[in-house]
């Protein structure tokens, strides 16, 4: 399903989207990312926060990381302090790169086995599948934060992936 250079394609997309992220949304007051607009994690800094929740967790389970403290009901509010939530971000994104650079195809094709606590069960899925899923999770509350941000008057650039990183050799 999905490749080394997959993998690290997408990681390398995703902590450029976050820098961009990030950096849009330091130039807004804090009262403004914190506001509720609607959005599933109800505001800009809650959305970003739970990003870095299931980060964290999908890390926990792919590379040993450790959990994050909160639930996932939690997540939008784990770290209430934009500096801190901004700084956890890029050491996230610089763990998740330094994986990537890790993975190879015998890592992908094994299966992983968890306890769900979403599901109330264990899974067994494949890590391409799951690998496939993590980044999709990312793009998908990017998305929504960018929404968010956007309408806070704030600006990223470019979100697309091949204008975002070069394609892989």
């Amino acid at each position: 399903m999905i490749s080394p250079a997959y993998v690290r394609t997408m990681a390398a997309y995703n902590s450029e989207m976050n820098r961009r992220l990030y950096t849009a949304a330091s130039r807004i007051p804090d009262n403004a990312r914190r506001a509720e607009r609607g959005a599933f994690w109800g505001s800009l800094h809650g959305t970003l926060a739970h990003l870095v929740w299931a980060d964290q967790y999908w890390m926990s389970r792919f590379d040993g990381w450790e959990r994050p403290p909160a639930r996932i009901t939690a997540s939008a509010g784990m770290i209430e302090d934009f500096d801190t939530l901004s700084a956890e971000r890029r050491r996230i994104d610089d763990g998740i790169e330094a994986w990537a650079i890790r993975v190879d195809e015998a890592w992908i094709a094994q299966d992983l086995l968890w306890d769900s606590m979403a599901a109330r069960r264990q899974i067994r899925q494949q890590r391409g599948f799951l690998v496939t899923h993590f980044f999709n999770h990312q793009t998908h509350h990017r998305g929504q934060a960018h929404a968010l941000l956007t309408a806070c008057g704030g600006a990223t650039g470019d979100t697309d992936l091949v204008l975002v990183v070069e394609a892989p050799q």
